[in-house]
Formats: C-alpha cells, structure tokens, sequence
C-alpha cells in the first residue's frame, strides 16, 4: 500500500511511495506527529540520480524488519535536497560539522524540534569497513532517546547555538566594495598553484568540471588579455572533452570524473553541469575560435534539448547513472560503456577496429570498476589521422544501437534554477552559431517558467522553486531560483531583443532586493518570510552551481547596465564584497563570484544596436554586439520603438542606416553603421 509520499511532485519522494516504511514529506505535521508519539524523527535526505541513494533504499527502505524498526521507534521523514535545498543545506553543515564530512544519503536523526543529535551518510545493512549497520544506528539512537532522552536534547540544542554562532553577516566586509585588481590577481595566483598541468583541471581525484572558474578565467583573459588565465581554460576544456567524462556519442558531460585524468566517469548526467559547461565552451569558441568547442558547445546544446526536454517545454533535472544492463541487473554506466564485441555487432570487423582505435576500446577494457572487458569511450590525446566521414558513419550507428538499450531513468522533475541557467545556455549558444531551434528550446523553458513557476497579481515575480508535468512543487523559490532564472531571461533579452524578457527579470530582483537581503546587505538563501528552519541557510560560496548569493550579484549587475539602476549596481557591488573577502583565499569556491567581479571592474558597458527588426544590416551589427568579449557588456538591439529596452530610447540611426552604440563607463564612442568598428570596439574575436 503506498505510504503518504504517493502524492507528491518529486521523483525521488514517488521512488519510495512504496516502501514499507511509513515515510512522510517534510511537514509541520510530520514533526507533530513525533511531538505527539514521544519519538525522533528519522531525516533521510537523497535525490533521484544518487547511486548510493538507490543502493540504501534496495537495501535497507525497501527491507520488511528494518521497515518496521523505523516505523516503530521514528517518524520517518524523505526529502528530495533538490526541492528543499534549505533544508539540505541547514542539516548538511551539521553533518560536516559533526563528522568532518558529507554526501548522499544523508541520514539525520531529529528532535520533534527539528534539532538534530546524530548524523551520518550511507549506512550498510551490516557492518561494512568500520560503519555500522543500519540496524544498529536505528537500535541505538532509539535507546539512547528511550534511556537518555535529557542528555541527547542537551546534545541536540548544542548543536543548533553552534550551527547559530556560524551565521556571518558577511555584508559588512570592506564596507561594500567588490573585489578590485589586486584580489583578483590573488585568486588567479592561487588558480595557477592549484592547476593540474598534465590533465587541466584543478586539484586532485575526484575531478568535478570548475565550469564556474572557467568562466573567470575567460572573463578575465577578456579584460586582461591573459594569455595564462586562457591557457588553463583551453586546455581544461580540452581535456573534458576528450575524456570519458564526456559522452562522445550523444553529447554532454557526467557529473564527475572518478579518476585525474577525466577518463572514468560517474554516469549520471546533470541539468545544470550542462548548461554551465555549455556556456564554458560557447565563451571559449567565442574567445578562441576553436572547433572542438564549438562541437562540444552544440554536442552538449543538442544534448539538453533532445534528452532532458519535457511535453511542457521545460528541461528535466537529471539522468540516472545506472541502467539495466539487459539481463535486470542495474550497473552503473551500462548504457554508457562497450565490449569489443559489442563493437564487431553493431559495426562489423573493419570499422570495429576503426573504432576501437579511436574510442580507446580495448579488449581487457578501461572501466575497471565496471564488468570485466568493458570500456567507457574516450579520445586519445593527439587522434591521429581518421576519415571523418567514416567516423561520423561509426558515431552515428553506434549512437542508434546505444538507443536500444534499456536507457537510465530520468528525473522529470523541472527545477527553476537550472532551468534559468539552460536558458542562458541555449539562448547564447543558438545566437553564436546560428542556430534558432535552440533559441526556441531556450524560450520554450522560459515560457513554461512563467507560465507554472512565476506568480501573478499580487505575488507577480515570485517563484516555486520546482515543477512536474506542469503541475507547481510545493517548496517556494530559493535565492539561486530567482537570481539563475534572471539571468537567463536577460540573456533571452539580448539574444532575442523581447523586452519583456528584461521586465520579467526585474520582477524577479525586485524579489531578491526586499526578501533576501539582511540587515547589513548579505544575503540569504531563503526569503525572509520562508519557513523556519533551525537557522536560516547562508552560504557565498558555489557548489555544483553558482552560489546563490553571487548568482544574484550577477544578474543585479546585468540589470543594472541595461537599465541604469543605482539601486541595483549598489546591491551588486554590495553583494561581491563577500568575494574580496574569500576569493583570493579560496578561488576555487567563489569562481562565479571572481566572473561577476571581472564584469564588475569592466563595466557598465552597453551596447546598442538600433535597427528596424529582420533588416539583414541589423542582424550582422547584433551578431557582433553578442559576440564581443568584454566582461561588462550587456546588448540591446532592437527598433527604435521597441518596448521594454530603456537602452534602445532615443537612438537615431546614422543615415538611415541600422546603427551600433557602444559605451563604457558612462561615456559613449561615436556611433556607427560599419560591422568593424563594432567588431573591434567590442572585442570581437572570431569572424563569420
């Protein structure tokens, strides 16, 4: 009989509406239930793309005794932490805190408070390289609550006063000044010491894509004409993409590589490391002309639109890692990974050995952690000479027989976040390359944002943070909702010259400017009126996307150049100032924070192309407008009457003659009606 998570919207929480275990969704009621029972409540924290989520759930959730332990000692409460990232985000830092660690699942044992006194990850259904069993955990806390119940509560509001006493206000740090050229070069200093030379990236295994640093870097190649800081970009990308990490068959990059070299990966594909690694290789053709980004950039574009697009036009969150390998086994990468043989079936003796060559299939195989002779496809360093017409030939049989296997699962669910930074992502990269379906995909997801996520009336510009199937989540927006989806409804401003795209971005800063903000201008990740949590989550720093707090520093600034907002800049550079702090110390961690900061420094710029709309001398001054580099610049175009852009307002073509405005610091060169002089005043690097 399916448990109270039947209802729900997540993925991840209908994974486990049948359970025997009597699980509830995170809820006031849920907590008064253990209030009323005398017992803790059991918080399992995990999301629908998570191998060791899955491997704890077969093992211990979906158990007949160890259901009924938990039923009769706890109240059991499951959260998908990618529709309550608040919650995820409070409970996290107090498993790091307590244990020097974390991931998923998480396993948080509650007062009916919401305090938490135990913590842990994964635990195994018996006792397994120095951790206890499930059964164990769940015998003892439930003692321990029966026979020391005052001593654990004690414990519990130790925990909360600490968790109390980390909240900074960071705001106040160098009185509201972003980071300036001198921290800059610090964090690039630090970048270059932590730099893998030999295989890009940076640190040690595991390598996840720095897709955030990259975007500095190129930033500030752009304003400094850092050959280095350009370096470490090109190579890095190069490396990604060559790698396993990379599905050279269908496009777009895993979560992480396993190992230094990015050549074994973990499989599960992610909305949002799509969508950043896709903007990453769209700036590095646009910096470089490089045809391998150009590939990857559209490889990855196509990759988001075909596999993760929903019937409502939105983008789906993930794709699972694992994947019944054909004879009901679930195997990590197995609709990834190949055999020699599989190769000779589906390709014949000749192009086999073509392609074996060239993929890096071997006989003993390069998946070691996988079954034995199978290897995950990758390119060599240096190919070697290949047809590429044969080539695309083999990619493409391969790619068909890959669509015959049982495929991973998919999670529906439409995240706001990530779907503002895949706008960003489609909407620049079909502009660069000429490619109006994906301009399409980009305004589709926007559409359904507004239309499911987006308030109207007196809640206009608010937002829930998640959907399915067209049917609203139930959690509120969080700080990267509202910052992210600005974002990409900017880009969409400028790409398709709709300024209803920019209004609609306001909306939602308006939101960030009177909800998020606290007494000394920091923000917060939730608003002010959310629920209640045992603290209220605060974090600058970036994770697998851009932190929320810098996100909306970004967007604050990009709306302010289009608009010349005081009041917006003044938040943006207030917002950064927690970046002067921490980012020449801990680079790696703040690299959307250094981008905005890069954009910062350079700007405002705005440049303006004034045009009556289809006119072809129009669309060649916008293409160079969107294909300039500098870090601060924001693009109009559009007619001289066009509604919803206050850049576009009494601009007068030259001669009649579709005319490009470019200025900087609030000062303006002469406007222009020649693609070259825009080109070169723009930083325009690559040429149709």
């Amino acid at each position: 009989m399916p448990n109270r998570l039947a209802h729900e919207t997540s993925p991840y929480l209908l994974q486990h509406a049948e359970n025997p275990v009597d699980w509830w969704p995170w809820s006031p009621e849920a907590f008064e239930e253990a209030r009323r029972r005398g017992v803790p409540v059991l918080l399992s924290v995990g999301y629908s793309s998570c191998h060791w989520c899955h491997v704890m759930a077969v093992e211990s959730f979906e158990d007949e005794e160890t259901a009924a332990l938990m039923n009769e000692h706890f109240v059991n409460v499951k959260v998908d932490r990618e529709e309550r990232p608040d919650v995820d985000a409070v409970y996290m830092e107090a498993v790091q805190a307590a244990t020097g660690q974390g991931g998923w699942p998480m396993t948080v044992f509650l007062t009916g408070g919401g305090e938490p006194f135990y913590f842990g990850t994964y635990f195994p259904p018996a006792p397994r390289h120095g951790m206890p069993a499930f059964r164990q955990v769940l015998d003892g806390v439930a003692q321990a609550w029966a026979e020391r119940r005052d001593e654990v509560t004690d414990v519990a509001a130790r925990i909360v006063q600490d968790l109390a006493g980390r909240e900074a206000a960071f705001g106040a740090t160098g009185e509201g000044a972003p980071p300036g050229e001198e921290e800059l070069a610090q964090a690039l200093l630090g970048l270059t010491r932590d730099y893998d030379p030999q295989n890009g990236g940076f640190g040690a295994a595991p390598k996840f894509p720095p897709s955030m640093v990259l975007e500095f870097l190129l930033r500030h190649h752009a304003r400094t004409g850092s050959e280095g800081a350009l370096q470490m970009v090109a190579d890095t990308c190069a490396h990604m993409a060559r790698g396993g990490i990379h599905d050279q068959l269908g496009g777009g990059f895993a979560r992480y590589s396993v190992d230094a070299r990015w050549g074994v990966p973990h499989f599960e594909k992610m909305l949002y490391d799509n969508a950043l690694l896709c903007r990453v290789y769209a700036h590095l053709w646009r910096a470089t002309g490089s045809d391998l980004a150009r590939r990857t950039a559209l490889g990855t574009a196509d990759f988001m639109v075909r596999e993760l697009s929903t019937e409502q036009g939105g983008l789906a969150s993930a794709l699972d890692a694992d994947s019944d390998d054909g004879t009901g086994r679930h195997v990590e990468g197995a609709y990834y990974i190949w055999t020699t043989e599989q190769l000779i079936e589906v390709l014949g003796e000749d192009d086999a050995q073509v392609a074996a060559g060239y993929f890096g299939v071997t006989e003993q195989g390069t998946f070691t952690e996988g079954p034995p002779g199978t290897s995950v496809l990758r390119l060599a360093e240096k190919e070697g000479v290949f047809d590429a017409g044969r080539i695309e030939s083999i990619r493409g049989r391969m790619l068909a027989a890959r669509g015959t296997r049982p495929a991973p699962g998919r999670d529906d669910k439409v995240v706001a976040a990530w779907n503002g930074l895949a706008i960003a992502a489609l909407a620049e990269t079909g502009a660069y390359f000429d490619r109006p379906d994906l301009v399409g995909a980009a305004v589709a997801a926007a559409d359904l944002l507004v239309s499911v996520h987006m308030g109207e009336g007196d809640d206009e510009g608010r937002l829930v943070r998640t959907s399915k199937d067209g049917r609203p989540g139930p959690s509120t927006g969080v700080l990267e909702d509202y910052a992210d989806v600005a974002e990409g409804f900017l880009a969409l401003a400028s790409v398709t010259g709709e300024g209803v795209w920019l209004r609609r971005a306001g909306l939602l800063l308006d939101q960030v400017l009177t909800r998020f903000p606290g007494a000394q201008g920091e923000l917060y990740d939730t608003a002010d009126d959310a629920e209640r949590l045992i603290r209220r989550p605060q974090d600058p720093t970036d994770n697998a996307v851009p932190s929320g707090w810098t996100a909306a520093a970004g967007s604050l600034l990009g709306y302010a150049a289009h608009t010349g907002s005081e009041r917006h800049r003044t938040a943006a550079e207030r917002a950064l100032s927690v970046v002067r702090a921490i980012g020449p110390r801990v680079p790696r961690f703040v690299g959307w924070g250094l981008a905005v900061a890069e954009a910062a420094l350079d700007g405002p710029r705005e440049i303006v192309v004034v045009g009556p709309d289809g006119d072809p001398a129009t669309e060649v001054l916008r293409r160079a407008a969107l294909l300039g580099t500098a870090p601060g610049a924001v693009v109009a175009a559009g007619s001289p009457d066009a509604a919803g852009f206050p850049l576009l307002a009494d601009r007068p073509l030259v001669q009649g003659r579709p005319t490009a405005f470019v200025c900087h610091n609030f000062t303006c060169d002469a406007p222009t009606t020649e693609v070259d002089v825009l080109r070169e005043a723009v930083g325009v690097r690559v040429l149709d």
